[in-house]
């Protein structure tokens, strides 16, 4: 069969097609572009180095989503982008063909991953060998799929024969009818991509009577909804909107890919307007689809939902959908309610290959029950070094999970190279964090295994499955020193944690851009060193409370708001020391900052105005003449140093020297 006659029946049946090209650099590039002289359309090419006009680096992929395309080239040669290649492959329409070039089949497996350094954590690009080999036997099992390898003939089988396709609107016409009728509210609208939701959206706007306004994180992306929406087209970028409040009129609010927008720039915007409607991709390779269900819509009250389901763009059983379905394990559905004896089991990265059913499901679940599973979590689960993970079965259903990453064991020298700001070597979430922001650089040195992830099933939750998973990874813990996670903080959350015996370490001072909270962290010791670690970091979190909770201005955290003694500890002078003459953070510095301005206020006057008199950066700048937030932070910092100076010099010296040495 030729490419001509196998794109024409796609054409017919309304279908998308993977060809896979596999050898040398430059066979490859010359068999795509045979295909691309051959066969006329768009032929975007994905890749670090295009061969096309129309291009795109793979990480900017995200820009294009919401436009459509007729064919196109995938370069995996050098590293696979999962989520690039699942979003180019959303953007093909029906009759189009998807060229995946990768290296010759059998060194693929083997060869450094250039996208590892995304997922992998490491300095260095390294193998997704199991990742590759997984994907290897789902592209030769699927007879709809080509596999051109370079020392054979290019062999393109006939697909079986479906009934001409006809696009089929009408779920897409009720939702329409339904949102024209609809009371003043929020709706919102989810479904896969190619279901025709930007679409959708237009179509509203075109209809309405009165005025919609459109906004999504980047103008480019709502180019289908621009088309259908006409004269009626209307777009405002999301910060210009809120920045106008009260200038723009409107009936309608339309929030295109609305779970690329931040949680708490989002609730602002659906305050504004009577009527808002959100639509988002919950099949998420973006890891922000699922979140904007779980932790936005939730919030929200009396939201009407909607969901498109039957897609438009192409046709239904469309090879190309499924194929990137399986391959990245998007079918995220809850695991079906059994009844039996829970089992608990240990897994680690090798059960991908030996228990590969049970690994998808453990991922599934992970993916159902958290706001930012993405399927660079999958290429980390499968291939990134110091994973391990533990199921909750009944009856061969995996009804809980845990996936937890080891950490820490860094030199003493790296560690404190952390503390002073000097260094931020890749990976060890918190604790690395601990090193630089709760100045414990011991916590870096020590070694922990950090809970990435943990879920239960719905119907199992408030039964203790969740504890039992972390006592299983506390007992598994020999050799390490504690337990980590890291949380957007909530009283339940947090009470689940200390149901497990963790305590609170930390508190970030940014809110979370797609949760809104402020993020946790806490830790679970596990041996003299850990138990020492924890104490340290509660005595911190203590004397820091007052001076967080002011700059939090949150009373719901648990931090003490008592302004306590003025004092400087060793502590406050290490903390001191690492903000004068190193590169420490303002905010991890805050609270001996603060007992350095009521010490000394004639000598920090800019200090005081920020810490003691609450003014903000733009107030202070201003009023002092300076340029912006660097000029006063190098104001802040040589207001540290002359005080330090004054209160004992030769103190302030002897710190000035050691942290020095650090850099």
């Amino acid at each position: 069969m030729t490419a001509t006659e196998a794109t024409a029946q796609l054409l017919r049946q309304g279908w998308r097609r993977l060809l896979v090209l596999s050898g040398e650099a430059e066979w490859a590039d010359q068999q795509a572009a045979v295909w691309i002289d051959s066969l006329p359309g768009d032929w975007l090419w994905v890749g670090e180095t295009p061969r096309s006009e129309l291009n795109c680096l793979p990480g900017a992929m995200r820009t294009l989503l919401g436009r459509e395309f007729q064919h196109a080239v995938f370069d995996a040669r050098a590293g696979f982008h999962a989520e690039a290649l699942a979003a180019l492959a959303g953007t093909l329409k029906a009759g189009s063909w998807l060229l995946l070039l990768v290296p010759e089949w059998q060194r693929w497996p083997l060869q450094a991953d250039a996208d590892a350094q995304r997922w992998s954590e490491s300095d260095a690009p390294l193998a997704s060998t199991r990742f590759v080999r997984r994907l290897q036997h789902l592209l030769l099992a699927d007879d709809r799929v080509a596999v051109w390898h370079q020392q054979q003939t290019l062999s393109l089988s006939r697909l079986p024969d479906t009934p001409d396709w006809r696009t089929d609107s009408h779920q897409q016409q009720r939702i329409l009818s339904a949102l024209l009728h609809s009371e003043p509210g929020i709706s919102v609208l989810t479904a896969p991509r190619g279901r025709g939701k930007s679409a959708l959206a237009g179509m509203l706007a075109a209809r309405w009577p009165g005025r919609c306004l459109v906004t999504a994180p980047a103008k480019v992306s709502t180019a289908v909804l621009a088309g259908f929406a006409g004269e009626n087209y209307a777009f405002i970028a999301p910060d210009r909107l809120l920045a106008e409040a009260g200038l723009h009129q409107a009936d309608w609010l339309l929030i295109d890919e609305a779970a690329a927008i931040p949680a708490p720039l989002l609730r602002q915007l659906v305050a504004l307007f009577p009527r808002v409607l959100l639509t988002t991709t919950v099949q998420g390779y973006e890891g922000t689809g699922r979140g904007f269900l779980l932790k936005f819509c939730a919030a929200l009250p009396r939201v009407k939902h909607y969901k498109l389901d039957a897609p438009l763009r192409w046709a239904e059983n469309d090879p190309l959908e499924e194929l990137i379905a399986e391959a990245l394990l998007f079918d995220d559905g809850a695991p079906s309610a059994v009844t039996g004896d829970m089992r608990y089991q240990a897994l680690e990265q090798d059960d991908w290959t030996h228990q590969p059913d049970r690994m998808a499901a453990v991922y599934r679940l992970l993916t159902s029950a958290h706001y930012r599973t993405s399927p660079l979590d999958l290429r980390r689960m499968m291939d990134a070094p110091g994973m391990h993970f533990t199921a909750a079965e009944e009856n061969n259903s995996v009804q809980g999970a845990l996936w937890a990453v080891d950490e820490g064991g860094l030199s003493a020298d790296l560690a404190w190279a952390v503390w002073g700001g000097y260094r931020r070597p890749r990976g060890n979430l918190v604790a690395q964090s601990l090193a630089a922001h709760a100045g414990l650089p011991e916590a870096a040195m020590l070694r922990s295994r950090r809970i990435s992830r943990i879920a239960v099933a719905a119907p199992r939750r408030g039964q203790g499955c969740g504890q039992r998973l972390i006592a299983l990874c506390r007992e598994r813990g020999e050799g390490l020193d504690f337990l980590s996670v890291s949380f957007g903080f909530t009283a339940e959350l947090w009470r689940f944690w200390q149901r497990c015996g963790f305590q609170l370490v930390r508190f970030g001072t940014q809110r979370e851009a797609s949760s809104g909270c402020y993020t946790a962290m806490a830790i679970l010791p596990l041996s003299e060193a850990g138990r020492a670690l924890t104490a340290r970091a509660e005595r911190r979190l203590e004397r820091e409370g007052y001076w967080l909770s002011q700059q939090l201005n949150d009373e719901a955290l648990p931090l003490n708001a008592q302004p306590g003694d003025c004092h400087l500890d060793e502590d406050d002078w290490r903390e001191l020391a690492g903000f004068a003459w190193a590169h420490r953070p303002f905010d991890a510095s805050l609270a001996a900052l603060g007992r350095l301005a009521q010490l000394m206020p004639e000598r920090a006057p800019l200090l005081s105005a920020a810490l003691l008199q609450r003014q903000s950066s733009a107030e202070i700048c201003r009023h002092h003449r300076l340029a912006g937030r660097k000029a006063l932070l190098l104001a802040w910092r040589s207001e540290a140093r002359s005080a330090l100076a004054v209160a004992d010099a030769d103190r302030a010296q002897r710190w000035q020297q050691r942290v020095i040495l650090l850099q």
